[in-house]
């Protein structure tokens, strides 16, 4: 099953891209999507938090399945000030 995925602020910076097609078996989750991502990524791995996660544009938890999404949204915690 092919997803877009989309880095958003310093993601986009440790990815180099703000956008790219992956490709995922459909049983797969958020958390095994990440997982890819940080192999393919490994400045993704350094990270010391997990970042937010939005499917098809509505937040969702790391055990999220991924079957029928079409786009998965990487976004870092936000900051007040």
């Amino acid at each position: 099953m092919r997803l877009k995925v989309r880095y958003f602020a310093s993601l986009t910076d440790r990815t180099g891209v703000a956008c790219e097609s992956v490709e995922v078996p459909s049983s797969a989750d958020v958390s095994k999507l990440w997982d890819e991502l940080a192999d393919r990524h490994p400045a993704l791995g350094e990270l010391d938090y997990r970042p937010m996660v939005a499917c098809d544009m509505e937040y969702a938890e790391w055990d999220r399945k991924l079957e029928g999404v079409k786009e998965v949204a990487f976004l870092p915690p936000v900051s007040g000030g």
